[in-house]
């Protein structure tokens, strides 16, 4: 009967106790004394008893062709066995059979490890206090919703690397202005400055995130001026990593995927995936965060007394822009586009820029806050700033680079869609106009359910029937007290007047 070497070390032992070759064996859980005796009179493991295969156990199906194989392997390090294996086919049909696939490419993967090299993953020695690592990574495998909207985003993770002490927030781009809110709570949290602060070269630290940046060296691009601010600011030093080179951000990359494990078992125990708002589900991510850095506490603490204490004040989470509004109504922030009321036409506003959103104050006051828009020249269009300009020219409807936008819903587009067909197209544009008027001033959901009641029951209709199913606009009057007039009042402003006319 063969055993293991841990069975052997066993029985050796029981052995030397004084057990009988029946009892030894019974403890290491063989079958036969004579087991231990072999190995008694071998003295030996069997792990060292075994000798290496000199010889093949059945044919090489690819020993006809293996050297010109290799000769090819030589050449192109990078050829794959199954691109191997379909030119053998095509080059002799019938020859192998399918099943032989795995053969081959165990053969390939033998060579490779016996003649090519390969990029070995370097330990480095850690600085305690040195290095913070920043980069973003995509939750969206989470299937995460607010409020049962699928919100996708991403994780700005900053990792410290020698404790592997992490904290992170919750952010739609790797923007500037996601690299300071993630980079500014970290440290607030921390409560002390690291030396450098790394980030790979997918982040706005080292470019402004536009078309064709991406493929240029840090020497082309350097690194952006607000973030080399921003790290003046506390004193840190900036580092990247080289182009397609995120070995060199092991820590935090290798953080980024533990994290999203984590966060995927509490949301299995949570037993839902969906969350109230933003600020409840980045509550429930620090939660988690705060669990995985209690047993980090002790190398943490040796990281702590080689930092600076932070001693200044965050700057703002925003950045704040004076710019011009078009006089199509629309303010162009940050290579995007958004629509403002028409009566800031032409008018210089401040515009504070946060991650998730945009205000546009005028004369001391916030006009309008805009989920901010990601990316470059992409659009948001509101029709209700738009809706009296295009009525005063209907005829601009037709050809509006942006009139996609003015169907808010899908019923919106039947419409003007059955519209289109049944009048002409002048009034089928002015109709559709004035559906849209009744859906900025009164309730969009309204006028929508009177669209799908008449396009489901009635071949015949237009805005006027529209208005009539939506109902009248609800306007609250305020309720004035009743106030008497005394008429002696002007009588005594006459006589001061007479009185002085006659001086």
């Amino acid at each position: 009967m063969t055993a293991t070497d841990a069975q052997v070390r066993l029985i050796m032992r029981e052995r030397r106790k004084g057990k009988t070759q029946e009892q030894a064996a019974v403890k290491a859980n063989l079958h036969s004394r004579k087991t231990v005796s072999k190995y008694e009179h071998l003295n030996q493991l069997p792990s060292e008893l075994k000798q290496a295969r000199a010889y093949r156990t059945r044919d090489d199906p690819f020993e006809r062709d293996w050297q010109e194989l290799e000769k090819m392997l030589q050449e192109a390090p990078e050829l794959e066995a199954k691109s191997l294996f379909d030119w053998l086919g095509e080059r002799t049909p019938g020859l192998y059979s399918e099943g032989q696939l795995r053969t081959l490419q165990r053969r390939v993967s033998g060579w490779r490890a016996l003649h090519s090299s390969q990029l070995l993953t370097l330990d480095q020695i850690h600085t305690p206090g040195e290095v913070l690592q920043t980069d973003g990574t995509w939750m969206n495998d989470l299937r995460i919703t607010l409020q049962g909207a699928p919100f996708p985003h991403l994780l700005l993770h900053s990792v410290l690397c020698y404790s592997n002490w992490e904290w992170g927030r919750v952010v739609q781009s790797e923007s500037l202005l996601a690299i300071r809110l993630g980079l500014q709570s970290a440290l607030v949290k921390l409560g002390h400055v690291p030396k450098i602060h790394q980030t790979d070269n997918t982040t706005a630290a080292t470019h402004n995130l536009g078309p064709g940046m991406e493929a240029q060296s840090l020497e082309e691009r350097g690194f952006n001026e607000e973030y080399l601010q921003l790290l003046a600011h506390y004193g840190m030093e900036p580092r990247t990593i080289h182009m397609a080179s995120p070995n060199e951000n092991g820590d935090v990359e290798s953080a980024n995927g533990a994290f999203k494990r984590a966060v995927l078992q509490h949301l299995l125990l949570r037993g839902s995936r969906d969350f109230a708002s933003l600020e409840a589900y980045e509550a429930f991510l620090w939660g988690i965060m705060e669990k995985r850095n209690v047993a980090r506490q002790t190398r943490l603490a040796e990281e702590l007394t080689q930092m600076a204490p932070l001693t200044v004040e965050p700057w703002p989470s925003m950045r704040e822009l004076v710019l011009r509004v078009g006089s199509n109504g629309i303010l162009r922030v940050l290579n995007n586009g958004y629509t403002v009321p028409s009566g800031l036409k032409g008018k210089r506003v401040k515009v504070r820029v946060y991650e998730w959103h945009i205000e546009v104050w005028y004369a001391n006051q916030c006009v309008e806050s805009l989920p901010r828009l990601t990316g470059v020249q992409r659009y948001q269009i509101n029709y209700r700033h738009v809706i009296d300009s295009l009525l005063c020219k209907p005829g601009g409807f037709r050809n509006y680079r942006y009139r996609d936008d003015l169907f808010p819903r899908a019923v919106f587009r039947q419409a003007w869609e059955v519209l289109n067909q049944r009048l002409s197209p002048r009034k089928a544009d002015l109709t559709y106009l004035r559906i849209l008027k009744l859906a900025a001033r009164g309730l969009e959901t309204d006028v929508a359910d009177a669209l799908e009641l008449l396009l489901a029951s009635s071949p015949e209709w237009d805005d006027t029937s529209v208005a009539e199913l939506a109902g009248p606009l609800a306007v609250s009057l305020p309720a004035l007290a009743a106030q008497a007039v005394d008429l002696g009042v002007y009588d005594q402003l006459l006589e001061q007047a007479g009185a002085y006319v006659s001086a």
